[in-house]
C-alpha cells in the first residue's frame, strides 16, 4: 500500500471523529442545556422570555428594560442522567469479508455522564429607561463515556464538549409598556472527541483515534418585551445560530499491519458546524394577585446543524441531516405567602435528531419535563430559588450507517442497529437573586 493511500486513510479516520464534534444528548433538544436559571427550571421554562431581572436575560435581553431595582442572579443546577444503550445487531463489513457482529459489550449502562451546570447573571439599572446586563451560561455542555469494550465504540467511547456564553447586553424602555434589549454572545467551546478504530483483520485488537480542538466564535440576541396592562407581560425573542471553528488535531494509534503507517497527529485541524437559532414566544398571566399562568414556545432551528465541515487537509463536508423542532411549555407561579412562592410546570421538547441518521454519540429522543420549584425570600432584597425536575426520554433508535476509512480502498462499514432505552434525568438546582 502507498504512502498516498495510507495518508488519505489517516485523513478519512479523522473525518469519521470529526463528524462528530459538537454533538451528544442533553436535556433539552441534542445537545443544549436550558438549566439557566433556577426559577426558570421551577416551572418547565414557562415563562421565561417574559419575564423580568437578571434570571431571565439569556432568553431575552429585553428583561432588564423598565425594571424597578437592580438584580443579580447565580446558581448551579445537577444534571443526573441514567439510561442504556443497547445493541440489537450491528454489524460491521472489512474489505472482503462477510458482515460480522461487532462483538463488545452489547448494553451500554448509563453512558450520559453526571455533571453540574452553573449560571449566573447581572442586571445594572442605569435609570428608569436603560439598563445594562450581562449573562454567563454554558448552554452546549455535556459528556459521554463508553466502554473501550462496549458495542458503540466504533462510533464513540469518550466525548466532552463544554462551551461557556458570556453575554453582554443593553436594554432599553421607552415607556412602561414596552421594552426592547439587544445582546452580543461571545461563545467559547473545547472539545475532547474518540472512538475506537477498527484494524483490517478481526484477530487484531482495535486501534483508537482522538479529536481535540477549542475556539471563540460570536452571535446575537434581540427581544422585546410588552406589558399591555397589569395582568399580562409579554416577550418575544431571538438567539442566533453561531458558527463555530475548533481548531485542534486528530491523533490515531495503535492500527496495525498495512495500517500502521496512519498512526500519528494531524496537526491544525479546522471543524466548523453551526448551533441552532431560536425564536421564543413567552406569555404570563397574573390570574390574581397570588397566581401567574405562564406559557412559552420555542423553534429551535437546528437545520444550521447540517453539516461538518472540515478545512485542510480534510476538506471534506459530511452531513448530519437535524431538523427544525419545537419545545412547548405551560406552568404555574403560585405566591402561598408574600415570602414564599411554590410554581411547577410541564415541558414536552421534540428531538432534532432523525431515525436513521441517530448514532451512540448522539442518543437524543424527545421528551418530557415535569418540574417543581419554589422561592423564599430571606430578606426584602435576598431570594432563594429551588428546582427539582424529572425528564423522561422516549426509546430511540440508534441507526445511522457509519464507516471507517471512508472513501478508501480499505472502507469498513458499521451498520449500526441499536437502541436508547429507558433514559430519563433528575435534575436539581438551587440558586439566589439579589436585588439593589
Amino acid at each position: 500500500m502507498t504512502m498516498f493511500s495510507l495518508r488519505r486513510i489517516a485523513l478519512a479516520g479523522a473525518a469519521s471523529t470529526v463528524a462528530l464534534a459538537g454533538a451528544g444528548a442533553a436535556h433539552a433538544s441534542a445537545f443544549y442545556l436550558q438549566e439557566q436559571s433556577v426559577r426558570a427550571a421551577g416551572r418547565a421554562f414557562s415563562g421565561e422570555a417574559a419575564d423580568q431581572g437578571a434570571a431571565s436575560l439569556w432568553w431575552n435581553p429585553a428583561a432588564g428594560a423598565g425594571n424597578a431595582t437592580s438584580t443579580v442572579y447565580a446558581g448551579v443546577a445537577a444534571i443526573l442522567p441514567k439510561g442504556d444503550v443497547r445493541n440489537n445487531g450491528t454489524l460491521i463489513v472489512r474489505p472482503g469479508q462477510a458482515p460480522a457482529p461487532v462483538g463488545g459489550e452489547q448494553v451500554s449502562v448509563n453512558p450520559l455522564k453526571k455533571g453540574v451546570l452553573p449560571s449566573g447573571a447581572a442586571s445594572w439599572k442605569v435609570n428608569d429607561q436603560f439598563a445594562v446586563g450581562l449573562a454567563i451560561t454554558a448552554p452546549f455542555s455535556f459528556m459521554t463515556n463508553y466502554n473501550g469494550t462496549s458495542w458503540a465504540r466504533y462510533t464513540a467511547d469518550k466525548t466532552r464538549l463544554t462551551t461557556f456564553d458570556v453575554q453582554p447586553s443593553i436594554a432599553f424602555a421607552p415607556s412602561p409598556v414596552f421594552g426592547i434589549g439587544i445582546a452580543l454572545n461571545a461563545e467559547h467551546s473545547k472539545a475532547s472527541l474518540s472512538n475506537s478504530l477498527p484494524n483490517l483483520s478481526p484477530l487484531l485488537p482495535d486501534g483508537h483515534q482522538t479529536l481535540r480542538g477549542k475556539g471563540w466564535d460570536f452571535g446575537y440576541s434581540v427581544g422585546v418585551q410588552i406589558h399591555p396592562s397589569e395582568m399580562i407581560d409579554l416577550g418575544f425573542a431571538y438567539k442566533s445560530s453561531i458558527k463555530h471553528v475548533l481548531k485542534g488535531n486528530v491523533t490515531t494509534a495503535g492500527l496495525l499491519g498495512p495500517l500502521a503507517g496512519s498512526n500519528g497527529t494531524i496537526n491544525n485541524i479546522k471543524a466548523k458546524f453551526r448551533t441552532p437559532w431560536q425564536a421564543i414566544a413567552s406569555v404570563r398571566v397574573h390570574a390574581t394577585e397570588a397566581l401567574t399562568l405562564n406559557g412559552q414556545v420555542v423553534r429551535a432551528g437546528w437545520n444550521k446543524f447540517d453539516a461538518i465541515r472540515l478545512g485542510a487537509p480534510l476538506n471534506a463536508a459530511l452531513p448530519q441531516n437535524y431538523k427544525n423542532s419545537w419545545s412547548v411549555a405551560g406552568g404555574v407561579d403560585y405566591a402561598v405567602t408574600p415570602a414564599w412562592t411554590m410554581r411547577t410546570g410541564v415541558q414536552w421538547d421534540q428531538t432534532p435528531t432523525r431515525d436513521g441518521f441517530r448514532d451512540a454519540r448522539v442518543p437524543d429522543a424527545s421528551r418530557i419535563n415535569f418540574a417543581l420549584g419554589t422561592s423564599y425570600a430571606i430578606t426584602e432584597t435576598i431570594t432563594l430559588d429551588a428546582a427539582a425536575n424529572y425528564v423522561d426520554f422516549k426509546n430511540a433508535s440508534i441507526d445511522r450507517l457509519t464507516a471507517a476509512y471512508a472513501g478508501t480502498p480499505v472502507q469498513t462499514p458499521i451498520l449500526t442497529n441499536g437502541q436508547l432505552h429507558n433514559a430519563r434525568a433528575i435534575i436539581l438546582a438551587l440558586g439566589g437573586r439579589m436585588s439593589f
